[in-house]
């Protein structure tokens, strides 16, 4: 879930096993849905002006049930021959310090932290110390998703610098949180592969164990094998 600090920073939340039927978490994610299809259009018709880009170009980058997003506009950006990759596009182009940037609506992390937990889910903080991908929130706010019921963090990221991993193990270590690895993996278009940071086993029976949304749509679900 997309989130921004009541600073502006961009912050990602990840939810695992919540009841997706929730009605105040769906309500909230379909409200950033929204905008975020809204902020799209407006980012393309931006790019329209100097780049040979159409919003159907975008659309053919866009699996079934997904919403449109950056990616998909870095995608059509790779097609066109703008940029070589993902990766390029959201260096320059697609950045928030770009011309072409629009914001949208997102939630404050705090908040969703709480909803999660509502819908009988695991909150975990994703890449949370990534600098390389802009501002990132401070120890205050770390505190305050805690208090909220944060349950893990994503130390194990590539876009996490070794400096900041090892932070991030002394704060879980030290507010009794758990690790998490992440690939992160989009597709091809970043240079992400599948599989390069996982998870430890106790890790996952600990997130199956605190996850009760989903049960209803997980009948029979154990963690004693």
């Amino acid at each position: 879930i997309t989130c921004r600090s009541a600073e502006g920073i961009s912050v990602h939340v990840l939810s695992y096993l919540q009841d997706p039927l929730h009605p105040g978490l769906l309500s909230e994610i379909s409200k950033a849905r929204d905008a975020r299809l809204t902020r799209a259009e407006r980012m393309v018709e931006l790019l329209a002006e100097d780049f040979p880009i159409t919003w159907d170009d975008v659309h053919a980058h866009v699996g079934h049930g997904a919403t449109v997003g950056r990616p998909h506009i870095a995608d059509a950006l790779v097609a066109a021959g703008v940029v070589a990759d993902r990766t390029e596009a959201f260096a320059h182009i697609l950045t928030s310090h770009s011309r072409y940037y629009v914001t949208h609506y997102a939630p404050d992390p705090v908040l969703v932290v709480e909803m999660v937990r509502q819908a009988g889910g695991v909150p975990v903080f994703a890449h949370p110390v990534a600098s390389g991908r802009g501002r990132v929130v401070g120890e205050d706010v770390f505190h305050q998703m805690v208090e909220a019921g944060l349950a893990g963090v994503e130390a194990d990221h590539r876009d996490n610098p070794p400096e900041g991993q090892a932070w991030l193990r002394r704060f879980a270590a030290g507010n009794g949180l758990f690790i998490t690895g992440s690939s992160d993996y989009h597709g091809a278009g970043k240079p992400n592969r599948l599989g390069e940071n996982i998870t430890a086993a106790e890790v996952l029976y600990r997130i199956l164990d605190e996850g009760t949304g989903a049960e209803a749509f997980l009948p029979g679900h154990s963690t004693t094998s």
